[in-house]
């Protein structure tokens, strides 16, 4: 799939999630095959202000490039600053973020609550487009505010006719958030209706899952999100399905530790021990969450004090797993959690510089 010079082939998107697609994050998926990875969304006054924890969340090395970073904001003019600003660091990709169902965000009249009025998106991505300096331009949206007002293909075509190349589509509405099963029959509509790659996006967990999405709805790619949390396999194992027709499954126990203990230590390089510790708890947890023995590793590591004793914990509960020391019931039920953001999810404290 080509998005402006760029080809990234059948490879998949990790999508830009707050407070988890930070640098080691990135590099971790990008190592097992993401085809593009997103920084954690930015806000558009941070950018032209040139905020702290925004200019952080920008940064990124040229090595993790292919990369693409999202915005968040409402105001055609101060979007359009934004983008000049972010073009700067040259970025693949650029995107708006419609999707949003925070009521932090909402209640401000950014993310998903743009989805109410498809030509004030069209004005938005035009003045983006503009402004981006060659750069291109995207945009992340749902179906619509809720199942009786569906205006995806509006929305769609009015990006298409103001220059967005891509559009990613999560195939709920704003008020299902993430409690209702996605209705991939929007994806179909939506390519049928305009020319631009449309990329579908909600609850893909494995690629069995994305494969059949792709298939049964003809849109061009996947982005990832939740799917990809502990779980940097699903690019590989994604990308293998494609090229030889075979899943080659779910990773053992010693490939999750070793990927998990590199993933720490990225964290360690990036934050220092102290600011990465807790960061390193949540991936634990995720890396680990589909493996028996799950209740007691979260005990564990919820009582552990420094990452020292985090890694004694992660290597003690691997040797445990490999024996046979625990059943095989706890698993699926907090697996059942994490897919409904219950489980250890902080991503909804994260909006900063609202206006």
């Amino acid at each position: 799939m080509k998005i402006g010079n760029l080809d990234i082939g059948n490879k998949l998107f990790l999508a830009p999630m707050a407070e988890v697609s930070d640098s080691p994050f990135r590099k971790i998926a990008k190592e097992h095959g993401a085809g593009l990875t997103f920084t954690q969304m930015i806000n558009a006054l941070g950018a032209i202000r040139s905020d702290f924890d925004t200019l952080r969340h920008l940064s990124f090395n040229r090595s993790e490039k292919p990369i693409g970073v999202q915005i968040l904001g409402k105001d055609p003019g101060i979007l359009g600053e934004a983008v000049k600003e972010i073009s700067k660091s040259k970025p693949d990709l650029i995107d708006l973020n419609c999707g949003c169902p925070v009521e932090k965000v909402v209640c401000h009249n950014m993310g998903a609550a743009l989805l109410d009025d498809p030509k004030r998106i069209g004005t938005i991505i035009h003045r983006m487009v503009d402004s981006s300096s060659g750069v291109p331009i995207s945009i992340k949206v749902r179906l619509g505010k809720d199942k009786s007002r569906i205006n995806i293909i509006d929305i769609a075509k009015s990006a298409e006719s103001n220059g967005a190349s891509l559009i990613f589509i999560h195939t709920r509405t704003r008020v299902d958030k993430y409690d209702s099963d996605p209705d991939w029959s929007w994806l179909r509509k939506v390519k049928e209706s305009i020319k631009i790659p449309v990329v579908g996006n909600g609850s893909l967990f494995s690629p069995k899952d994305i494969k059949k999405m792709i298939d049964e709805t003809g849109c061009d790619s996947a982005m990832i999100a939740r799917g990809a949390l502990g779980n940097p396999f699903i690019f590989d194992r994604f990308n293998h399905l494609m090229e030889k027709g075979v899943d080659p499954g779910e990773p053992g126990a010693e490939t999750v530790r070793n990927v998990l203990l590199k993933h720490i230590k990225l964290l360690v390089a990036e934050y220092g021990e102290l600011l990465s510790f807790d960061k390193s708890k949540k991936q634990s947890i995720w890396y680990f969450r589909t493996f028996a023995g799950i209740n007691q590793f979260l005990d564990k590591v919820f009582t552990s004090s420094n990452i020292d004793g985090l890694v004694l914990i992660i290597e003690e509960h691997t040797k445990n797993i490999l024996s046979g020391v625990y059943n095989h019931h706890s698993a699926e039920e907090i697996n059942k959690k994490f897919k409904k953001k219950v489980l250890f999810w902080l991503a909804d404290e994260y909006v900063e510089n609202l206006g």
